[in-house]
């Protein structure tokens, strides 16, 4: 078996360089790795700004170049998405919209509709009902120390819809059906089960979806099941990753 190629697209606010332990932890298994490029986010690239915005679908763009960059240098080799929060929201909207790749893995990624969290979710009322709206509109785009700050005005709106609505910001008239594992993180007050249950349920075909949550008590030493943490001991992510493959694969 070929072994693949992953492409990694970060979480809200985390830039590529975030993810280059969980890059080496997949190459020392013989796969290629590069985490993307998170617009806004990147050492030397250009913040949010009234002047400087983007959407949903602009980083979905991203993805998509990025993906047909990788095909053209390994033809020979499967590619994956691996989307971490946000990032997974991404590449669901990449496989629904545009030429799908051959294997998808989200880490922490929900359809984060306010009525999946406990309680239903006031904090994210807020935030997406008055906090994005208002600061937004005064500032251009959102400043820091909001959530996701400094976000591109555009994107940060579109996710507060989602927040208030479960629409997603991009077309979801059917389903993804690539091969696909679902981690969730338990205690991740980010992307909490139930709302990592209905982004698997509402946006991936069932027969494409293997799920796997992440429990407290199964991580070993220098692992993590932390919402952010986990790319930084993802030792025991990536086993599931490489076994989930292989059987996918037999």
């Amino acid at each position: 078996m070929t072994a693949p190629v992953v492409l990694i697209s970060p979480a809200m606010a985390i830039g590529s360089g975030y993810y280059r332990l969980l890059v080496e932890e997949l190459e020392s298994r013989g796969w290629a790795a590069q985490a993307l490029t998170r617009r806004g986010f990147e050492a030397d690239g250009r913040r949010a700004s009234r002047e400087h915005d983007w959407s949903y679908a602009d980083e979905i763009d991203d993805i998509e170049d990025a993906v047909a960059k990788a095909r053209a240098e390994h033809p020979a080799r499967p590619v994956q998405l691996l989307g971490h929060s946000l990032g997974g929201q991404l590449v669901v909207g990449h496989e629904l919209n545009r030429t799908p790749v051959d294997g998808v893995i989200t880490v922490g990624a929900s359809l984060p509709h306010h009525r999946h969290h406990p309680f239903g979710g006031p904090h994210l009322v807020v935030m997406g009902g008055l906090i994005v709206p208002v600061l937004t509109t005064l500032f251009g785009h959102l400043p820091k120390p909001a959530f996701g700050a400094p976000g591109a005005r555009t994107m940060m709106r579109e996710w507060g819809r989602m927040v208030l609505t479960g629409r997603t910001p991009y077309r979801s008239d059917k389903r993804v059906t690539t091969p696909s594992l679902v981690i969730s993180l338990e205690d991740d007050t980010m992307a909490p089960v139930g709302s990592v249950d209905a982004f698997a349920q509402r946006l991936f075909e069932r027969e494409a979806v293997t799920r796997w949550h992440y429990r407290n008590d199964d991580v070993l030493p220098d692992n993590s099941n932390d919402h952010i943490g986990w790319a930084r001991g993802s030792r025991q992510v990536v086993d599931r990753i490489v076994e989930w493959w292989s059987r996918v694969n037999r």
